[in-house]
């Protein structure tokens, strides 16, 4: 077989940019390395000096399409370090924020970017010649989401208004109950789309995963709940580090993290979550779970895209029911004194798991970060699915095995900003016979 090098210059829709390289020896998969090529960006480190307070907005900043996930995992580590203890009202506020961010992140995903692969197109555009409705369905739902963020958030993208110990302003009861309408449209709409989704064809791609995700008693995991997976896990998320370990890889400039028992990959995101908490689901999105033609647990990458869906009808139901019953929170805000102390948390960002730990010294201000996002989390994980994938998918033509690459890699949707950027691929077939 004669030396071939296939190139993706940016995979398309997700988030960021990186490379991809597979090394062949005839039709046999020698080596796949997910390869992250642009300069991370140092949060962790000019957070450093700072003072606590500015945390949240910075660390929003991380990423346009999940702040929220950051402010809330920042937020509550930080709370954790100065002993601050939230009200039930400011708590369940804060819930309907993370219901904001799960509904325009999932939205997108679903109608935007991961149906175009199983339907045969190569982007929204032309998809939406031939599938209108859903992609205006699409927008629209993501809209409901950025509307109920910019109430709650003091802006549709990253948001301003969150910090330690609440809101800095908690809105009006009208702000919230005019979204109503919408909200309840936009939860048929959100039934509808999962059924839709769950009709399309997914290849037989089934693997032996050890899903990641948090778990609570009462509740769908979102702001809170203890670290568990698949395999039996179940910890505090004081723990995290004790079982989770980020490592340097040398083709990458992100981390990839591993399970420090056995050096194994582990999945997270809403795959994981539904198969953890199928169980606190909410009543239509649990007789959604009963519907779908899928066998749970799910352990097909590709039916992600139902689950998110499954989580979208979740997060539509619990907003509207915290809208329907929401008085003007007084306080917004919990007062509390700067004082040395280190904190950590972990939240569900729509991608998956996202864990933060600091340090704070007397006057306030942070000695250390450490801060995980759910796609590094996911990388090795990504390559070790890669290496089972490639054997079925190459052909030829390497542009479209090239295709057949990116199909796998969006169904985790990967925001690679939060860690650096992402994607060229380049198969390297051997030398000429």
């Amino acid at each position: 077989m004669s030396n071939r090098t296939i190139k993706v210059e940016a995979l398309t829709r997700v988030e960021g940019e990186g490379g991809l390289y597979v090394q062949l020896d005839g039709d046999q998969v020698q080596d796949v390395k997910l390869s992250i090529y642009e300069p991370p960006r140092f949060f962790e480190a000019f957070l450093r000096g700072r003072k606590l307070e500015e945390v949240p907005d910075i660390t929003a900043r991380i990423c346009g399409i999940c702040p929220v996930a950051y402010q809330m995992s920042s937020t509550h580590a930080l709370e954790a370090a100065l002993g601050v203890k939230i009200t039930p009202e400011i708590r369940r506020l804060r819930r309907l924020l993370y219901c904001a961010e799960w509904i325009e992140s999932h939205a997108l995903h679903m109608h935007l970017l991961h149906a175009p692969d199983f339907l045969g197109f190569h982007g929204v555009p032309d998809m939406a010649a031939h599938f209108p409705n859903e992609v205006n369905r699409g927008l629209r739902l993501k809209k409901h989401g950025n509307e109920l963020l910019d109430v709650l958030g003091g802006r549709a993208i990253h948001p301003i208004n969150v910090c330690v110990g609440g809101f800095y302003r908690a809105p009006k009861t009208e702000e919230l109950t005019r979204l109503l309408p919408d909200f309840e449209w936009g939860l048929e709409a959100a039934e509808e789309a999962t059924r839709w989704v769950a009709t399309l064809e997914f290849p037989d791609f089934n693997r032996p995963y050890d899903m990641v995700a948090l778990k609570h008693p009462d509740e769908y995991a979102m702001n809170e709940g203890r670290v568990a997976s698949t395999n039996g896990l179940s910890i505090d998320v004081r723990e995290y580090e004790q079982h989770f370990e980020e490592r340097h890889v040398e083709h990458s400039t992100a981390l990839h993290s591993v399970q420090q028992a056995n050096d194994a990959s582990y999945h997270v995101g809403p795959l994981a979550r539904v198969n953890l908490n199928l169980d606190q689901l909410s009543p239509r999105a649990k007789r959604l779970v009963d519907e779908v033609n899928i066998d749970w647990p799910c352990w097909n990458p590709f039916q992600a895209i139902v689950a998110r869906g499954i989580e979208l009808v979740h997060a539509y139901e619990e907003a509207i029911e915290i809208i329907r019953d929401y008085q003007q929170v007084k306080p917004s805000r919990i007062t509390y004194t700067p004082h040395a102390g280190f904190g950590c948390a972990a939240t569900e960002a729509p991608r998956g798991l996202i864990y933060h730990r600091y340090e704070v010294d007397r006057d306030g201000k942070i000695v250390f970060a450490k801060i995980v996002p759910p796609t590094s989390q996911n990388q090795q994980q990504i390559e070790d699915d890669l290496r089972d994938w490639l054997p079925r998918i190459i052909v030829d033509d390497d542009e479209q095995t090239a295709l057949d690459c990116e199909k796998l890699i969006r169904c985790y949707d990967p925001c690679i900003s939060c860690s650096t950027h992402f994607l060229r691929l380049t198969i390297d077939r051997g030398n000429p016979v």
